[in-house]
Order: structure tokens, then sequence, then C-alpha cells
């Protein structure tokens, strides 16, 4: 996933809808990454269009400030909590309370008894509400 992310970052395509679903693994190994519906060749610095899953989408997104590369970072981070978990990071009755917890970053840290520190870390480091 991550060198398919970076393919894409070193031709300026901005992803904008990274999840779960659109992450493609073959009984080889090989993984594909999907739905480049909405991605965007970034011209500019940032963009501004809101777009994207909310399970996915980083604290910028929800805002509707600027974002850019790293808004896919966010997503990603989101998914390698999901793989690990089986939970998204991010759950909420109601939209309102959802866009509340992405913005803050509140979500149960993976158990240190489970998984290592170094991936407890890299999704810390991943899920920063600061871009």
């Amino acid at each position: 996933m991550i060198k398919g992310i970076k393919a894409l970052h070193e031709k300026r395509i901005l992803h904008r809808d990274l999840k779960s679903a659109n992450i493609f693994t073959y009984s080889d190994g090989t993984v594909k990454i999907g739905d480049l519906n909405v991605s965007k060749i970034m011209k500019e610095q940032l963009s501004y269009t809101q777009t994207g899953t909310p399970y996915y989408a980083s604290p910028e997104v929800w805002r509707d400030k600027p974002y850019d590369f790293k808004s896919d970072i966010w997503s990603l981070g989101v998914i390698i909590y999901e793989v690990a978990m089986l939970v998204v990071p991010f759950k909420a009755e109601t939209i309102d309370d959802l866009y509340k917890k992405v913005c803050r970053g509140i979500y149960h840290p993976i158990p240190s008894t489970v998984f290592s520190i170094e991936l407890s870390d890299l999704i810390k480091s991943m899920l920063n509400v600061d871009p």
C-alpha cells in the first residue's frame, strides 16, 4: 500500500478516497490501489474540494480546509489501524459525533500486549490531527 501511495504521490496524484474497500490484495501477495475516480493531479500546493469517505477523511477535509498529500497519509493510517484492530479508529452514532472524534483525533490505541510499540507509534504519527 505504501509503495503504491508513494508512486501516486511522486506523480503528484492525490488519491482522496483511500479506504480498505479500495485496497485489493491477491493470493500472490500483490496489493493494488483502486478507485481513482476522485483522485486529483496536484498542480497547486493545496486542494480545497471536500471528498472521500467519512471514516477515512482527515481532519482538514472534515473542516473544509485546504489539504495536500498528508491527507492520504491520514487515510492510510486509518486503514493500517483497521487491519490491526478489525474496526476503524473513529466510529460514532451521528455524523456530528464522527466529525468531533476525527477532528480531535480520539481513538482507542492498539494494545501493546498484542502489537509492537513501533506499529502503535506509526499509527499515532499518521493519525496526527495537525498535518
